[in-house]
């Protein structure tokens, strides 16, 4: 593998998955508001290039051309001449990188052409996998696609967290998709997308809903792309965690800490808010641990079972 270099120039983050996995949400949730028109079909686009400013939105053609578009008329972009369509905002997420919303790689009545050939302009990807169903053979399939250097700047975001309606599940979809992925991603983050819109900035609710885990490892990722570094490969979050996430304690961290568990990387390490600075909370004092922490713990040790078995 080539060794990355530092950029000069913003680091490019795509957001990739397939059909229904949360990446319109995901895209929402980085921008603070709806970028496209309620009315546009987001599965008949081609690669959404987004970037800071206030430029009026153009297409790139395969010949290098540039074409006026209309946000109301994107429907119209002929799929099989265009390279992505630019549009240009302002938000915070965008003075430290591009976003490049990429079409569902499952959707039958997309050629996969439409986003194979935009791999060459990414240097991490956000990979969004639907928790009900994580992690499925064809994602696989089009992961092996992308370059060993993005992958390992790379996040993938089991989004639809709250679907699973116990800790087990929760605990049991942590573990395979770490299991069937070690390696190939940064970082593995569980995350209700949907909550997280939801929450107030600074709320407990940001925090439980993997968002913050989130920002901080999507703030790690971008700067080791600016900077040309890698980072190391994590596993996923402490499952006991993830899994308990209304109950999850100060106590329970320096246990996984102690039983060898690694550790997502912590807001305290990345120094959080220029990714997304108006919802990650700050940090202070910890939290008095709660009555579930031994039940936390104990989701650990079962955790430990399934990765040894």
């Amino acid at each position: 593998m080539t060794n990355p270099q530092p950029l000069d120039r913003k680091p490019r983050v795509a957001i990739m998955g397939e059909f229904s996995a949360g990446k319109s949400t995901l895209s929402n949730l980085l921008l603070g508001r709806r970028i496209l028109p309620e009315k546009v079909t987001a599965t008949r686009l081609p690669p959404v290039w987004i970037t800071e400013g206030e430029d009026p939105p153009e297409r790139k053609a395969l010949d290098g051309s540039l074409h006026p578009v209309s946000l109301e008329a994107l429907e119209a972009v002929p799929l099989e001449e265009t390279l992505y369509v630019q549009i240009s905002c302002e938000a915070p997420v965008l003075e430290a990188c591009d976003l490049i919303d990429f079409p569902g790689i499952s959707d039958p009545n997309m050629p996969p052409e439409v986003w194979e050939r935009m791999l060459e302009e990414v240097d991490c990807v956000l990979w969004c996998t639907h928790a009900t169903q994580a992690w499925r053979q064809s994602e696989a399939a089009a992961w092996g696609l992308v370059p060993e250097m993005v992958r390992q700047r790379s996040l993938l975001l089991i989004t639809r967290f709250d679907k699973l309606t116990t800790p087990l599940d929760k605990l049991r979809v942590q573990t395979r998709v770490a299991r069937e992925t070690e390696g190939q991603f940064a970082g593995v983050c569980p995350i209700s997308l949907t909550q997280a819109l939801d929450a107030e900035p600074e709320s407990m609710e940001w925090e439980t809903s993997g968002a913050q885990g989130f920002a901080a490892a999507l703030e790690a990722i971008v700067t080791a792309a600016r900077d040309g570094s890698t980072p190391a490969v994590q596993e996923p979050v402490p499952a006991a965690a993830a899994a308990r996430p209304a109950e999850h304690s100060a106590a329970a961290e320096p246990a996984a800490a102690a039983e060898g568990t690694p550790q997502a990387a912590s807001p305290q390490e990345v120094q959080p808010g220029r990714v997304m600075p108006r919802r990650v909370r700050p940090q202070g004092a910890k939290r008095t641990p709660r009555p579930g922490a031994r039940r936390d713990a104990d989701l650990a040790a079962l955790r430990r079972e399934l990765l040894e078995s």
